[in-house]
Formats: C-alpha cells, sequence, structure tokens
C-alpha cells in the first residue's frame, strides 16, 4: 500500500494482524500470476494499481462517499441491478468471495460439503478482513442457489442490514413478473435507505453510466477474437474483476484506454501468446479476486484463454439498458428485459446458456472448452452434464474440472489441462 491505512482499518473493526498476512499473501500471489509475465499491454499498469490499492485508496474513497452521505452497497451477483444504486448516488461494490478464509469458524457454522464461495464469503466476514463488507451500509444477497439460499438466514446474524432478493428459476412470464416486481421493490428500499427519490432522468443517468462500463467490456472481448490474441485471459479476467468495486466511470476510461492499445497491437500483429497457440473458452462458476488458479495453470501450459462465459466474464457483463424511454417505468422495463437475459445456471431448463456458449466458441475461434465449477455448486455441476452433451454432439472439446480455492490440486490439474490441451491438436 502506498500509505499507511492502518487506522482506517482499524475504524473499521479489521483483524489488522490477519488482514496483513492476507493482503501480503495477495501481493505474492499477484507478483507471481501477474507481475512476472512479460510482455503485458501498458494499459493494464491502470489495474495493477487497483490491485495495489485494493484494500486501500478504494475503500478511502468509499469512506469519503459516506460522509458525504451518500451510501455504499455492497452484493455478490451480477443479477442486483446497479443502474439502480447508481441513481440514488450511492456506490455499489463487489464483496469478498474469493478464496479461503477462517475455514475453523466458518465449519461450525457452515456444512463442510457447502460450496467454497458461500464458505468464502463467510471466511471473510467471520476473519474480519473484507472492508468492503465492512463499510456497507446495505448487504444484498439473492436465492440464487439454495446453498445462497438459506446461508443468508445466517449471514443476517454478522451484518447490520441485509437485504434478500428473490429471483425467478424459470424463464417464464411468471418468472418475468417476478423479476420486475423484485427490481420495485429494490428500488424502494434504496429510495429507503438513501432517502434520495429514483426519478426517470436519475435512473437514464445510473443505466448511461453502466452501459457505458459494459460498451468498454464488450469492446475489450472483442479484441480477444484475433489471432493472435492481444491480451492474455488472466489479464482480460482481472480487468472484469476490477469492474465491481472500481469507481466505474474512471473504470470505463481505464477500459477505454486500454482498448485503443490492444487495437494497435491488433494492427501490428503483436499478441499476448504466439500466434496460433491453443485457444480455450472457460465456462461455468465465477472467479473471484484473487481466484486466478485455473486460469494461470492453463496459459501457463501455453494456451491462450479467449473468453469466459461466466458471472465475471461475458455472460454476466454482456447486453445493454435501453436508456430511450421517456418515463422511470419504461426505464425499469427496459432493466428488466437486459437482467432477463442473463443465462445463469439458476435457471431450468437452461438451453440459452448452452447455445451462448456454442456461439461464443465460434465467434472467439477456439479450439475447445474447460468447464469449471467449485465443489458442491450443486447448479453448474449438474448443468456440465448437459453441457458436455451438446458440445460433443457440436464437436467440441471439453474437459471439466471440479476444484475450489486450494492449491492441493494443482499439480494434478496441471496434468489434466495439458493433456487436454494436447488433445486438441
Amino acid at each position: 500500500m502506498s500509505e499507511d491505512y492502518r487506522a482506517m482499518w482499524e475504524s473499521l473493526g479489521l483483524d489488522l494482524e490477519a488482514h496483513d498476512q492476507l493482503l501480503s499473501a495477495l501481493g505474492e500471489g499477484y507478483r507471481q500470476v501477474f507481475l512476472s509475465r512479460e510482455g503485458r499491454p501498458r494499459g493494464m499498469e491502470y489495474f495493477d494499481f487497483v490491485m495495489s490499492e485494493v484494500h486501500g485508496l478504494r475503500i478511502k474513497e468509499l469512506l469519503a462517499a459516506k460522509a458525504e452521505g451518500r451510501k455504499v452497497i455492497g452484493a455478490f451477483c451480477v443479477f442486483v441491478p446497479e443502474e439502480l444504486v447508481r441513481a440514488t448516488g450511492s456506490e455499489l461494490v463487489g464483496l469478498c468471495a474469493g478464496a479461503d478464509f477462517a475455514e475453523e469458524e466458518v465449519d461450525r457454522i457452515l456444512p463442510r460439503n457447502t460450496c467454497a464461495l458461500i464458505k468464502s464469503a463467510f471466511g471473510f466476514k467471520l476473519g474480519r478482513v473484507c472492508p468492503y463488507v465492512e463499510s456497507a451500509d446495505l448487504v444484498v444477497g439473492e436465492n440464487t442457489c439454495d446453498g445462497k439460499k438459506k446461508g443468508y438466514e445466517l449471514f443476517a446474524e454478522l451484518v447490520p442490514q441485509l437485504y434478500v432478493m428473490d429471483l425467478p428459476q424459470m424463464k417464464s412470464e411468471a418468472g418475468r413478473g417476478l423479476l420486475r416486481a423484485e427490481y420495485r421493490r429494490f428500488q424502494e428500499r434504496l429510495q429507503e435507505l438513501t432517502g434520495v427519490e429514483i426519478t426517470a432522468e436519475r435512473l437514464r443517468r445510473g443505466i448511461q453510466v453502466v452501459n457505458r462500463k459494459r460498451r468498454a467490456l464488450a469492446r475489450l472481448w472483442s479484441l480477444r477474437r484475433h489471432d493472435p490474441a492481444p491480451i492474455s485471459g488472466l489479464d482480460a479476467l482481472l480487468v472484469s474483476q476490477v469492474s465491481f468495486y472500481d469507481d466505474p466511470e474512471r473504470f470505463s476510461g481505464a477500459v477505454e484506454k486500454l482498448c485503443r492499445e490492444l487495437e494497435e497491437r491488433v494492427r501490428r500483429g503483436q499478441g499476448a501468446a504466439p500466434a496460433g497457440s491453443k485457444r480455450v473458452v472457460i465456462s461455468g462458476c465465477p472467479m473471484a479476486v484473487p481466484n486466478w488458479k485455473l486460469p494461470a495453470i492453463v496459459e501457463g501450459a501455453g494456451a491462450v484463454i479467449v473468453g469466459e462465459e461466466s458471472c465475471v466474464g461475458e455472460r454476466g457483463l454482456r447486453h445493454l439498458v435501453d436508456e430511450s424511454p421517456s418515463d422511470r417505468d419504461g426505464l425499469l422495463e427496459a432493466m428488466v428485459e437486459r437482467y432477463w437475459q442473463i443465462d445463469c445456471a439458476i435457471f431450468t431448463p437452461n438451453p440459452q446458456r448452452r447455445r451462448g456458449l456454442q456461439r461464443m466458441v465460434a465467434d472467439y475461434q477456439a479450439q475447445g472448452v474447460i468447464h469449471y465449477c467449485l465443489q458442491f455448486c450443486q447448479p453448474y455441476q449438474m448443468e456440465a452434464m448437459l453441457v458436455e452433451r451438446e458440445l460433443e454432439a457440436a464437436g467440441i472439446p471439453l474437459l471439466r474440472v471440479d476444484t475450489d480455492y486450494g492449491q492441493e490440486d494443482v499439480e494434478q490439474l496441471k496434468t489434466r489441462v495439458e493433456a487436454f490441451l494436447e488433445m486438441l491438436g
């Protein structure tokens, strides 16, 4: 950290010793995975800086916003509509859930066979090492799976204010109606919390801010279709991960600048990996900071990841909200339409996700798919069966990987990934 934030962290109630250990491990892991790589785009320096201040400058900014009377909303899921949060002048930040922490304490209140992501969220809170959750005026949960749904009953005992959003499980008119009703309910809760009325003008501005961010990311992803890909999958994943907690307008500007550099790289034929390298799409569960284990193994084996079909990749961040409706209800309906297109594994049946994955393979000229599941994540593990069947019928090679945040299986995963890449020819 570029300045001493210890007084700030102490004021948030963090366990300073445990937090120091976390930052030390994160810093070392980041150096090994990212800073040791040669030939990275210069535009990645911004994102390196963000990560160097991951618990510093951004937290300072959030606390300054709170001092101005604005609110900080913490969330775990892409179904939480950022547009509504921005419409109140509040900040939306993703919460920590990408590594194991306080495992013994977590195991006292959660079953051992709970999904690693859920256990991680509890671990960061119980271990008092996540300044984002400690800064939040409201934590927004969502019942995207049974584990989260029941887990939030326990998480509510750990945070001052928890709001749980009910999400549909089927793509039906009734399901769409539920999503619409839930977004209206969330709108009312935000207005109550902030004292700010969400007018059509405010909502349109929130939509414009978030649309700009998604346009910038879409521009970045489109550049990865080239061979050689001008940016590594690891760096592209990092950009997407940073999008969940950075200031959106500053972030959009940094991504746009990066894209201009990448467009020049494409013109020069300069790639993150040599032309003709094996091209892979990663599909499945989300990867939150600092979950870089599988991508590091894949690209360490000489392949290049050209797309992510996940909540922190194209599936969760694609599509824009129509900005043209003149009234608030019209804009809210446009927002519902945008989020309704997310093909999360919570939906049943979910053929849209499988069709979207096949389109990605074609669009990004990928030679194979690695389907990534966190252990005990039942929606994605079960849906992996259908994904594998359809890709096999389409002649698309697939490797299924079930893992967690630990490092114990790294060598085994390396062997499996290398064999899979060799099979791609």
